[in-house]
Formats: structure tokens, C-alpha cells, sequence
């Protein structure tokens, strides 16, 4: 059985870390299958948001320590590079990837598991959801997986801080108070709030969505006003020019649903 399920809703996919027994932990199969996904998803502009969430009792512990990564000769230093990278990569395309990435967080989200929270667009928990930034509580830096870049972006230096330097958990309240997550939800109510948000999100034009999520990630490191401004203006003239605004805007007129055709 494959160790991550997608299963398709129309324009939305519903992918589901499927390593229930070992809380979703991340072992070399759910790495190669996460980086095939998020990989592939640019070539798929069929696939308009994805809803990203966890099986059984927790969404994922991170980092499977108990998996033996050895390989032939490779020595340990560079097993860790490997393993460092190939993990590494599923948050370098989570952001890269066109399509919004909706969150779904219950039970326990550990150190890699936690950055997929923070690599996601938008996230909802559970009131189950507990978080920590595990590595320094096995001896290692506190700052991994791009915690140390996404944390402070999203809670504040405060938190990230305190987070970061001692490993330890936040609940979900403390979670929705410092902004990491938009709203606490009921378990069982989970998927149809993130598939509500994602019906929102189809409501707009296939290319407003993609290079609005494009604007997002690069303008929160812009490095001044007028360069954030810059990629805002681009993306209006594009956009401008679309039959789909054409469409959008004749739709807002004529008090109807537009009928977007992609162009």
C-alpha cells in the first residue's frame, strides 16, 4: 500500500501521509513519495489546490529515527547529507509548487512534520494538535528542516525562539493565538473546513490563484516596498490581459458564476 494516499475531488486532491502505525513518521518511501508529488504537481494545472493531512492519531512525528538509512559503502556523513537533502526538498517544493497547499493538523506534528505544517499556505487543527521543533531534544540543532526560516515568519522571533531552543510542544490554542494555524475545528469536521476553504479558492481564476500564491512567497522576503510593489503590478498586467478576467469581470457585472476556461 503506498505511504501516501492522493485521492481526487474534482480540482482538489486530498493527499494523506498513510503511515498510521508509525504516526506518519517520514522513512525513505514517504520522502520519495512526497518529493515525486509536490514535484510533479506544476505539470498538472488540472489540480487547482491540494489539502495535505494525516492518518489515524497524529499528522506526522517527523524524522522515522528507527529506519536503518544505510547504503553500501556510504559513510554516515554522507547518509545524513542525503537524508537532510532528499527531506529538505518536499518544503522547497511545497513553496515552489502553483497550487495552495490547505493543512490539516490533529494529534502530534514533530520536527519535519512540523515544517510540513509550515511550508502549507493555510492550516487548520484539530483541538488534538500539538506542535515542537524536536531536534535539539536528540542532541542536535534546534534550527532544521527551514524552522529557523519559517517559524519567526509565521509566529514572531518570540516564539520561533523559544521553540527552536528548547524543543518544546505548543497546543493548539497557543498555536491559533500566535497565528500559526487560522482556526481550531472540530476532528471530524476537519477535511470539510479545508474543502470548504478549497471550494473558495476555485471560485477564482486558475492563473489569479497560481500567481497569487507566487506573489506571497516572494514578496514575504522582498527586500524593500517598491520591489514587493514591482511583482504586484507584473502580475496585474498579466493577468489583464486574460480571458478569464474578461470573464471574471463580466460575471461580477451580470451577478453570476464565471465560467473560467484556463486562458
Amino acid at each position: 500500500m503506498s505511504e501516501l494516499l492522493v485521492e481526487r475531488r474534482g480540482a482538489v486532491e486530498i493527499a494523506t501521509l498513510n503511515r498510521p502505525e508509525r504516526l506518519n513518521a517520514l522513512n525513505e518511501g514517504l520522502v520519495g513519495e512526497l518529493n515525486a508529488y509536490f514535484g510533479g504537481l506544476a505539470e498538472r494545472p488540472d489540480v487547482r489546490v491540494v489539502i495535505l493531512r494525516g492518518a489515524g492519531h497524529g499528522f506526522c512525528a517527523g524524522l522515522d529515527i528507527q529506519e536503518d538509512r544505510s547504503s553500501g559503502d556510504e559513510t554516515p556523513v554522507l547518509r545524513t547529507l542525503r537524508t537532510q537533502t532528499s527531506i529538505g526538498n518536499i518544503y522547497r517544493k511545497m513553496r515552489a509548487c502553483p497550487q495552495p497547499i490547505v493543512a490539516l493538523g490533529h494529534g502530534a506534528a514533530c520536527g519535519g512534520g512540523l515544517s510540513l505544517l509550515l511550508a502549507s499556505d493555510v492550516r487548520y487543527a484539530a483541538p488534538s494538535f500539538r506542535c515542537n521543533a524536536a531536534y535539539i531534544r536528540i542532541g542536535l540543532g534546534g534550527c532544521d528542516m527551514a524552522s529557523s526560516y519559517f517559524l519567526p515568519r509565521l509566529v514572531g522571533a518570540s516564539l520561533a525562539s523559544e521553540m527552536i531552543l528548547t524543543g518544546r510542544f505548543i497546543d493548539a490554542e497557543r498555536a491559533l493565538r500566535a497565528g500559526l494555524v487560522s482556526e481550531i475545528v472540530d476532528e471530524e469536521a476537519l477535511l470539510d473546513r479545508g474543502l470548504a476553504l478549497a471550494d473558495e479558492m476555485l471560485a477564482t481564476s486558475p492563473y489569479g490563484l497560481r500567481l497569487s500564491k507566487q506573489a506571497l512567497g516572494l514578496n514575504i522576503d522582498a527586500p524593500c516596498l517598491e520591489a514587493a510593489m514591482a511583482i504586484e503590478d507584473r502580475q496585474q498586467v498579466i493577468l489583464s490581459a486574460t480571458e478569464d478576467h474578461r470573464e471574471a469581470l463580466a460575471a461580477f457585472l451580470e451577478k453570476r458564476a464565471p465560467e473560467y476556461r484556463n486562458n
